[in-house]
């Protein structure tokens, strides 16, 4: 997981998981000053997200949480999820979803990214996940009394079990073994559970992981208790009360210290068992869950919203495009060309009009089939594409025309860039566009400059056509009063071929 977080990110994960919530707070409020460029190139922008969004979560900011959480589920390809980083995001999203009683979809979730990281192939990866889904187990077979509890738990300690063969030292490995060792409690095996927490605890005191610690201590509570050795079990229940109270963790909160008054009843100890249910109350009580349930309808809301903005401006983008091809369409130009003409007029520079036809079309429809000359009007749109800037609006205008507008120009780059154009589809190799023509497509190209509204542009353009395809067709004409240099200094433009 390391290798996929931000540096300053997996520091702030390591001051809460120590308790050490002012510095995490102040770190994080640096982090998030510097939102706009929230996630970097070399980060997957999902999982920094709902990473971030659990991090808001365990620091009080509620709002924050759900956009973050919301935004990262969202960038997420749910449909066809694959490789560590959505393994990574998926797992975070279900144990947030968890942690705030949003408990559906939160198991699916988690299951789901254990095998997107089995298919990763990536050990370190399916071990967070295995650890995730085996953690939410347990807590969900804490509790009951029943058959599924048996079988959670069974379940729970084959995932720690997994995730330990495969997770490195560290964190990972860590959690895996104090949840390990409750899985273990919970099917009996007491001695296994008593070797693994005290193994967790070996690991955990010097890095001060609580959340581990915490885990391991609550193991001993319940492996004493079943012993009947309520006094040791009660020190160990508070020790894991302590350090879930010291990181914040309400999942681990609530169920500590309902465990704790539960011994210290049977101790007949009710200054312990009042202080205990004192403490259910603020990390559980009835409001807390209320909310908690509200705020997982929030967050699926605002996730739901967040992709209908999304559909309706990718619909909005759409409208604007053709969508044989994939440029501008002639809306898309009416839209952007007064925009794009007075910036490029702001900075000084030549708007240029090429207005694009291509010749022969109709034979190409007649004798290779309309199929041919949808095929070879996305041959003509590449070719534009390739010939001009990524600035340069490209637009499909109606049937066989298509008008370019060069952005930020030179006062000579038109009529080169149209020559280019003209080249480039003459020595295009068209035979598996379609076939053996004797007449193969060419384009027709007329071009003018401003500075000019659209349609005086557009008007001159045409013009320049209409002299090109009366010329020969295959050739470049420039509107008159577009010329500003001496003949010799023009580029130079081809000749009609011999065909």
């Amino acid at each position: 997981m390391a290798g996929q977080l931000p540096a300053q990110d997996r520091e702030i994960r390591s001051l809460l998981d120590s308790g050490r919530f002012e510095e995490a707070d102040v770190a994080f409020d640096e982090l998030t000053s510097i939102r706009p460029n929230l996630v970097g190139d070399q980060w997957n922008r999902a999982t920094v997200l709902v990473h971030r969004a659990s991090l808001a979560w365990r620091l009080d900011r509620i709002p924050l949480a759900l956009e973050l959480a919301a935004e990262g589920w969202t960038e997420l390809d749910v449909d066809h999820p694959s490789g560590v980083s959505a393994a990574h995001t998926i797992s975070m999203l279900g144990y947030l979803l968890e942690t705030i009683g949003h408990r559906a979809p939160a198991l699916e979730l988690m299951a789901l990214s254990v095998q997107v990281a089995r298919k990763s192939g990536e050990k370190s990866t399916l071990a967070h996940c295995l650890t995730r889904e085996a953690n939410s187990l347990v807590f969900r077979a804490v509790g009951r009394r029943n058959e599924s509890a048996a079988e959670q738990f069974e379940q729970a300690r084959a995932l720690f079990e997994e995730a330990r063969t495969l997770a490195s030292p560290g964190q990972v490995q860590r959690s895996a073994l104090a949840g390990g060792s409750r899985a273990h409690a919970g099917v009996g095996d007491l001695d296994a559970a008593e070797r693994l927490a005290h193994e967790a605890l070996r690991l955990s005191g010097p890095v001060r992981d609580l959340f581990s610690s915490s885990v391991a201590n609550w193991t001993l509570a319940v492996v004493r208790r079943a012993q009947d050795r309520l006094t040791d079990a009660r020190t160990f229940a508070s020790r894991a009360l302590d350090g879930a109270e010291s990181i914040r963790d309400t999942m681990l909160m609530m169920r500590f210290s309902l465990d704790l008054a539960s011994i210290c009843g049977q101790l007949s100890d009710p200054v312990g068992e009042s202080e205990a249910l004192r403490r259910t109350v603020d990390a559980s009580s009835l409001a807390v869950e209320t909310l908690q349930e509200g705020l997982g309808q929030a967050l699926e809301q605002r996730r739901v919203a967040v992709q209908a903005q999304r559909m309706a401006m990718a619909a909005q983008e759409a409208a604007l495009r053709d969508p044989l091809t994939g440029l501008t369409n002639r809306l898309g130009l009416e839209r952007r060309a007064p925009v794009l003409l007075e910036q490029t007029a702001a900075k000084g520079r030549v708007p240029w009009l090429m207005l694009v036809d291509v010749d022969w079309f109709k034979d190409v429809n007649d004798d290779a089939g309309h199929a041919a000359g949808d095929a070879a009007l996305q041959e003509v749109a590449h070719l534009l594409r390739r010939e001009c800037r990524v600035d340069d609006l490209i637009c499909r205008w109606a049937g066989d025309e298509f008008v370019v507008l060069l952005v930020d120009a030179s006062e000579e780059s038109g009529p080169a860039v149209a020559e280019r154009i003209r080249a480039a589809v003459d020595a295009h190799d068209w035979r598996l566009v379609v076939g053996r023509m004797k007449q193969p497509p060419t384009v027709s190209i007329g071009v003018a400059a401003g500075p000019a509204e659209l349609e005086h542009l557009f008007a001159a353009a045409d013009i320049a056509l209409y002299r090109a395809k009366r010329a020969g067709r295959n050739r470049v004409e420039i509107d008159d009063e577009s010329s500003t240099q001496d003949e010799s200094e023009m580029p130079t433009i081809s000749p009609t071929d011999s065909r």
